[in-house]
């Protein structure tokens, strides 16, 4: 069992996904509103699209934790669970009597979880963390965008990094305590988990190196590579080797010679000649159809996407095919969902979406707590 006290987007899609695994998750509310990200928008047919993304398959039981007896309550919730997952304000779990050492030196086999922005300790560790701030804090935004711009990423890339290392942190904790017996702590920090996530730019910049450039929706460093107008739309290509090459040229761009020019040799040949070559792969691509532009590319064996909006997604015939969709419960009225991972002896939670104190009354008659119930 979980017990979470959760906002936003970085521990609830940590607890999701050991939902998705089977785990049973509460999750602790405030009474007026709940999380946060409950009201982010409308647009998932009058929900949240954050929180349905974020917290199928959980309970939700309301506490006003500044309310006298509730902070007991959710202690002796605490004593019957095997991980905790927290991502409060920096300092305020320690305020509430909840910080990590506490528990865990009374609940020996507890496993606890902190996500925070910057990490406890350091001259940063009270500063506040949305997303978009540890994009740039982290790097990200450097290495993303065009020459003259840059860009953030269309989702909350940094909070998705840090509520998978946790999730994957807490399982790691899971699997020990199993052969010593001993819970564990876990501590994430967006930052960290983000830096993580920048390897590649990092080690090619390193020892005061040039970074790479920002290239739009193409490759900084492989070329060809990203996305081409087409007559009517727009294609995405990406070549790996000198063998595509000569099939591209060949097939696609109609100028076998281009296949054994020596200065188009290897990816570093090819980069350097960009130029040149991107202005014919422009010319080529704008007079063709995005169909019969994608079935050169496939005639070729060049690995190829169309650049799908949002409805595209939702009818993917690849997905429709391998019937990835599957429906959840909301306050809404059911909801596609996207199957999460399985294996072949189990399947996945995908229980509904709570409402807001849905299980507060079923969880404190479970427990014994009924005389926490609030007026």
């Amino acid at each position: 069992m979980v017990i979470a006290i959760e906002q936003a987007i970085a521990a609830p899609y940590c607890t999701r996904q050991l939902a998705d695994l089977g785990a049973r998750v509460i999750k602790i509310e405030r009474p007026d509103g709940g999380d946060f990200a409950r009201a982010y928008d409308t647009r998932a047919r009058g929900l949240a699209s954050h929180f349905v993304w974020t917290n199928r398959s959980k309970e939700s039981v309301t506490f006003d934790l500044k309310r006298p007896g509730a902070l007991e309550a959710v202690q002796r919730l605490i004593a019957h669970a095997d991980v905790f997952v927290q991502n409060l304000a920096p300092g305020a779990a320690a305020r509430l009597g909840l910080a990590d050492g506490v528990l865990r030196s009374t609940y020996k086999q507890l496993i606890t979880c902190n996500i925070s922005g910057y990490g406890p300790n350091g001259p940063w560790e009270k500063r506040k963390a949305y997303d978009l701030l540890i994009q740039a804090e982290a790097g990200f935004l450097s290495t993303t965008g065009t020459p003259d711009a840059v860009a953030k990423a269309g989702i909350s890339i940094a909070d998705i990094a840090a509520g998978t290392m946790a999730f994957q942190g807490i399982l790691a904790c899971l699997l020990r305590r199993a052969k010593s017996g001993q819970g564990d702590h876990v501590e994430v920090s967006m930052l960290e988990a983000m830096v993580e996530w920048m390897g590649y730019p990092l080690y090619y910049a390193m020892d005061g190196a040039q970074p790479p450039a920002r290239a739009g929706a193409g490759h900084a460093t492989i070329f060809p590579y990203g996305p081409y107008e087409t007559a009517d739309g727009m294609v995405l290509f990406g070549l790996q080797n000198d063998r595509e090459w000569a099939a591209f040229t060949t097939i696609v761009l109609q100028r076998p010679e281009w296949a054994s020019e020596a200065r188009f040799k290897g990816n570093a040949g090819r980069m350097k000649e960009r130029a040149e070559i991107d202005a014919v792969i422009c010319d080529t691509f704008r007079k063709l159809p995005s169909n019969e532009a994608i079935s050169r590319l496939e005639t070729a064996g060049i690995g190829t996407a169309r650049v799908n909006d949002m409805s595209a997604v939702w009818d993917h015939p690849q997905l429709r095919s391998r019937k990835r969709w599957a429906y959840i419960e909301t306050p809404a009225g059911p909801m596609p969902s996207l199957r999460p991972i399985s294996g072949e002896s189990w399947q996945p939670r995908m229980d509904p979406v709570p409402s807001l104190g849905q299980h507060t009354e079923a969880v404190l008659k479970e427990f014994g707590l009924t005389e926490f119930r609030e007026s």
